[in-house]
């Protein structure tokens, strides 16, 4: 499939192929898309463009890669690039931290296998869970969603601090995205250490400031057909221990 925003403007353009994978592909559906684009259009103006025709495009959780290698969403294109909009990625992992965005339901137990080594005598988890209630009314289900490319940027500076502050092995932060029914896990966070008191104070760090800074946003839909509110507020550091 060849595509153009040349209507669009009289800038010069520049042509590149699009790379879909997983949730790309369905938003988009195809495989690769060859596009012709002004000069200046940057990835992340790339997937505004896409979305005004697929929006489904603007609700998943992406990086970007542009010839093979990640990228910023403020990378300008040029003749002959290759972008790939990348969805969550699947599979193990040998970093040390992760923060992961995802709109299918949170494997507990597999976190945890990522996270432990033999080398540690302590793994701590801890999963947030959706509740049927809040502030005295009955609520029928959480729907978030985030600003990804922020949300991921200030993970990797919570982890980095996190890290500084505690001796711990690894680290997984995973948050759901989307609608999550009463009784299913919101957020998991999980901690591997030599020892427990590192592990509990870590994980208590990383949701502290994970609920505190980090750009994801909640809506309760409740019971008994009363709507839907956004609840939280504003950010702002996480208090101190």
């Amino acid at each position: 499939m060849r595509s153009t925003f040349a209507a669009m403007t009289a800038e010069p353009m520049v042509r590149i192929t699009l790379r879909c994978f997983a949730g790309v592909r369905e938003a988009l559906g195809q495989d690769v898309l060859h596009l012709t684009v002004p000069r200046g259009t940057t990835v992340a103006g790339l997937r505004e463009m896409l979305g005004q025709d697929h929006p489904a495009l603007l609700r998943l959780a992406l990086a970007w890669a542009v010839n093979q290698a990640y990228a910023d969403g403020s990378r300008e294109l040029a003749e002959g690039d290759e972008v790939a909009f990348i969805p969550p990625i699947s599979g193990g992992s040998t970093e040390r931290f992760r923060f992961t965005l995802r709109r299918e339901p949170l494997d507990v137990r597999a976190i945890e296998a990522e996270v432990r080594t033999d080398a540690d005598g302590a793994v701590v988890t801890f999963s947030g869970v959706t509740r049927d209630h809040n502030e005295g009314a009955a609520v029928e289900s959480l729907s978030y969603e985030a600003y990804p490319e922020m949300a991921q940027r200030m993970m990797q500076q919570v982890f980095a601090d996190a890290a500084g502050e505690h001796a711990i092995t690894r680290a997984r932060v995973e948050h759901r995205l989307g609608t999550v029914p009463v009784g299913e896990a919101c957020v998991v966070v999980c901690v591997s250490a030599p020892h427990r008191d590192a592990a509990f104070a870590a994980a208590k760090n990383l949701m502290d400031r994970l609920k505190h800074e980090v750009p994801v946003f909640k809506r309760e839909a409740l019971r008994d057909g009363a709507g839907t509110r956004w609840v939280g507020s504003l950010p702002g550091r996480a208090p101190a221990p």
